[in-house]
């Protein structure tokens, strides 16, 4: 117990110890490292929450969305939602009202099978552009994630080849000469872990999230798609059959 209660001070101290005892290079590389940890914290904070948030939000959307049974009966109040599902719906209307298929009584005709490929094809350009804003800042992340540990590796080999150097030029090898150099080059890798551990378990949680966002956005596309369909083709059946056999 006594020991246990000493190691939070002992490891400050030896961080402390190793840090004094490094050079100018290994102490760039230790002030880099830190920064890249602040930065790969607040990223995970922020990407987890906006992700969380985004597959909430999108959940309920889809769940207003498919309790009705006409999609263009569903646009009313879509520009408030934040989902990146209602931003993607947002982009099927506004592709379903410029093809113009208001008739003279200003009820909509139904749609044909070429303009529906093509409000098909405007959902799937608004979910890439989704998964361009889901993925925002991400390659800092796999940026964190690769180099940390390889930047603190540096830092060690470095600073043990000093460490060697100046032992062989004082020309005596004892553990005294040898500790301070030592325990300032594996600060280095101490702190190249420190970084990538963390940001590797982000990385694949914030990756899971994205992946099931973008899932739910193909989804999406498909059922909006599927809508059209049987609306254009139950609209197509009332106009064949005409007023008289309503």
């Amino acid at each position: 117990m006594p020991l246990m209660i000493q190691l939070p001070g002992l490891a400050e101290t030896s961080l402390n110890y190793a840090f004094r005892n490094s050079d100018m290079l290994g102490k760039a590389i230790v002030v880099v490292l830190f920064l890249f940890s602040m930065v790969t914290w607040v990223i995970m904070i922020e990407k987890g929450s906006s992700l969380k948030n985004a597959l909430r939000d999108s959940a309920a959307f889809l769940a207003r969305f498919r309790s009705k049974r006409n999609p263009m009966t569903f646009a009313d109040r879509i520009e408030e939602d934040p989902s990146p599902a209602a931003r993607v719906c947002e982009a099927g209307y506004q592709r379903i009202a410029q093809l113009n298929i208001e008739q003279p009584d200003g009820s909509p005709r139904p749609l044909t099978n070429d303009e529906i490929d093509i409000v098909r094809a405007t959902l799937e350009q608004a979910v890439a552009d989704q998964i361009i804003v889901l993925e925002k800042k991400m390659i800092f992340l796999a940026t964190a994630v690769t180099i940390s540990p390889f930047l603190g590796l540096f830092g060690t080999v470095w600073g043990i080849m000093l460490a060697f150097t100046g032992l062989a030029m004082a020309g005596k090898a004892d553990i005294q000469s040898l500790a301070p150099g030592v325990s300032g080059a594996l600060l280095t890798t101490v702190l190249g872990l420190m970084v990538a551990i963390p940001s590797v378990i982000g990385y694949n949680v914030i990756t899971s999230r994205i992946k099931s966002t973008i899932v739910h956005l193909d989804n999406f596309v498909e059922e909006f798609v599927v809508k059209l369909k049987i609306e254009s083709r139950n609209g197509q059946e009332q106009e064949r059959k005409g007023p008289g056999e309503l």
